[in-house]
C-alpha cells in the first residue's frame, strides 16, 4: 500500500509541477503546451517513462531520496512579451507550485492531527491519510528544491542563464546535452551522493519545519 500511495503522489506531484509550467507560459503569452493539450491534470500526457517510472522504481528498490520528472511541456520563450522576466517566472511556476502543494498537506496534516486528538483515531483511514500527506509534503520539497539545482536543464538553470553575461550563459547551458550524466553522477555514484545530499539541505531543513508544526496542532 505505502509504494502505491508513493507512486500516486509522486506522479501527482510531477504533472501538477508541469501543469504550472504550462498555466504560466500561457499567461507569459506562449499558448505552445495549451495547443498540445498540456494544461490538463490527466497524467497520461505528461509521464515519463525514465523519469515518472524507471528512476524513482530504482531509488526505491534502493532506499535512496524518491524524486522524478514528468515529460518537459513544450514551451516556446521567444513568444512571451517579455522574454527576460517571463522565462524566469515560467520556470519557477513549477517550483512555487510544489511548495504550495507542501504547505498545504502540512496545513491538512496539522488539522487532521487536531481532529484524531479530540475524536480519537478513525480506524485505519487517519494513518493513511497521515501516510499519504507525509509523503505529499516530502515528495514537492524533493521537488522543489531538486529543480532548483543549477544543472541544465534543470529550472534553477533558467534562471542562473539571465544572470550570467551572455557569453558565459551560451557556454553554461550547453551543458544541458550532459545534464542527465550529471545527475545520474550525482544519484548514483558514491563519489557524487555527498555532494547531491548537501544540495539537498533545504528539503529536510523545511521537512523539518514542517514536523514542528504538525506537532503543535497536538
Amino acid at each position: 500500500m505505502e509504494a502505491i500511495i508513493l507512486v500516486v503522489v509522486l506522479i501527482f506531484s510531477v504533472v501538477v509541477h508541469e501543469v504550472a509550467h504550462a498555466w504560466q507560459a500561457r499567461r507569459e503569452g506562449d499558448d505552445t503546451a495549451d495547443q498540445m493539450g498540456r494544461i490538463t491534470l490527466n497524467p497520461f500526457p505528461h509521464i515519463d517513462p525514465i523519469g515518472s517510472i524507471i528512476l524513482p522504481g530504482i531509488l526505491a528498490w534502493q532506499g535512496g531520496i524518491i524524486f522524478g520528472w514528468a515529460k518537459p511541456v513544450p514551451v516556446n520563450p521567444l513568444n512571451y512579451r517579455d522574454y527576460v522576466a517571463g522565462d524566469i517566472r515560467v520556470s519557477m511556476a513549477g517550483i512555487i507550485a510544489n511548495l504550495i502543494l507542501a504547505a498545504l498537506a502540512t496545513l491538512t496534516a496539522g488539522i487532521l492531527v487536531k481532529v484524531t486528538s479530540i475524536v480519537g483515531p478513525l480506524g485505519g483511514v487517519s494513518d493513511l491519510l497521515f501516510l499519504t500527506l507525509n509523503y505529499t509534503i516530502f515528495i514537492n520539497l524533493i521537488l522543489a528544491n531538486f529543480n532548483l539545482i543549477p544543472i541544465p536543464p534543470l529550472d534553477g538553470s533558467h534562471v542562473l542563464a539571465h544572470a550570467l553575461p551572455d557569453q558565459l550563459a551560451d557556454h553554461y547551458q550547453r551543458l544541458s546535452r550532459f545534464g542527465l550524466f550529471i545527475l545520474m553522477f550525482l544519484v548514483f555514484l558514491p563519489i557524487g551522493r555527498p555532494l547531491f545530499e548537501l544540495l539537498l539541505w533545504p528539503t529536510f531543513f523545511l521537512q523539518g519545519l514542517a514536523d514542528q508544526f504538525i506537532r503543535l496542532w497536538i
